[in-house]
């Protein structure tokens, strides 16, 4: 199976969903419809252990948004979630020593919770970047799911810190919607769009606050249930890779010495795991660039220059030779022609 193919059959629990008819209900919309051309029923979402197709749950938000005409649709469904929506992973959460302790829990577990969701912990000295991005083969915005997963991880980080959770931004990559009520309501910290990532940026302190919740003898046998999870070892490197590549590209980071650190090998080790599964690194950093700059190039608020950056060029030059090859076409050319936007 090839990386691609392999993010085609990504899938999250149905627990991702929570929250879905309730938002619908009281938007007035009528999801069934929608339900029934994308495969899905309310039976399936209501089994929240039951495995969906991440580019089925994507499209399922994205349209549900456009056809309730709500923005916001995503977030509203963030906004009473709790930790134990994260299923059998949710008890060893709540007792993590600090936030830190808690984030990497879940990024080791993400695939018993979503396999489609990609966090990042990058330390900057006094400040920490939470980088959070979605994984899947969804051709157009993809607004509502990182909404909603960005909407989930601060309702986490909140559950855990109550009041003393004051992070400094919440990052989007996407353009503002007309009306910040709900988003206001939700995140604390200033509202940043038209990011060059997808994530928080908090003090590196809070994240090894101690979290009053934690209970360390609740916490081993939390890790000792999990670890007996039938698939918990279960991790596909290709996947992880893809993931790990579309954290780092807009900070220039996606070569495969700093992908191999962040996944904790060496770079042989690496390759070898790449080699086995038939992937080859370049070619996985290319598929990741050309699923990225299709929704970075419909993004108004963006230039070229800075489509580039997040994208891992040096300069426009480089980007545009890149994409003149990928599509025949030069992106000015492009988004002129399919946007009617303004190349900027």
């Amino acid at each position: 199976m090839t990386g691609r193919e392999e993010v085609e059959a990504t899938f999250v629990r149905a627990a991702a969903l929570t929250n879905y008819f309730e938002v619908a209900q009281q938007l007035g919309f009528d999801p069934d419809p929608l339900l029934l051309r994308l495969g899905l029923s309310r039976a399936m979402l209501a089994d929240g252990d039951g495995r969906l197709g991440a580019t089925q749950v994507v499209a399922l938000l994205e349209e549900s948004a456009r056809l309730s005409g709500s923005p916001t649709f995503g977030l509203r469904m963030a906004e009473s979630r709790q930790l134990a929506d994260f299923g059998v992973v949710s008890l060893l959460l709540k007792h993590q020593r600090t936030l830190r302790d808690a984030l990497v829990a879940m990024i080791d577990y993400r695939h018993l919770v979503n396999e489609a969701v990609a966090i990042h912990i990058e330390d900057h000295g006094k400040m920490v970047i939470l980088r959070q991005e979605v994984l899947a083969t969804y051709a157009g915005s993809m607004r509502q799911a990182n909404e909603l997963a960005l909407g989930v991880l601060s309702r986490m980080c909140t559950s855990l810190l109550g009041a003393r959770w004051r992070p400094y931004s919440v990052n989007f990559t996407h353009d503002a919607p007309p009306d910040l009520k709900v988003h206001r309501r939700i995140f604390k910290g200033r509202l940043e769009f038209v990011s060059d990532f997808n994530g928080i940026v908090c003090p590196a302190g809070d994240l090894d606050l101690a979290n009053p919740l934690a209970d360390p003898a609740l916490a081993r046998y939390a890790q000792d249930f999990v670890e007996a999870i039938p698939g918990a070892h279960d991790r596909s490197i290709a996947l992880d890779v893809r993931r790990t590549i579309q954290l780092m590209l807009p900070a220039g980071r996606a070569t495969i010495e700093h992908v191999a650190e962040q996944l904790n090998m060496n770079v042989r080790t690496l390759q070898r795991h790449l080699e086995a599964s038939g992937e080859v690194f370049s070619d996985l950093v290319n598929s990741v660039r050309r699923e990225l700059v299709l929704r970075y190039m419909e993004t108004p608020g963006y230039s070229m220059g800075q489509i580039a950056e997040l994208l891992g060029y040096a300069s426009p030059g480089s980007f545009t030779r890149w994409f003149l090859a990928q599509f025949g076409v030069s992106p000015v050319r492009w988004r002129k022609k399919d946007t009617g936007l303004d190349a900027g």
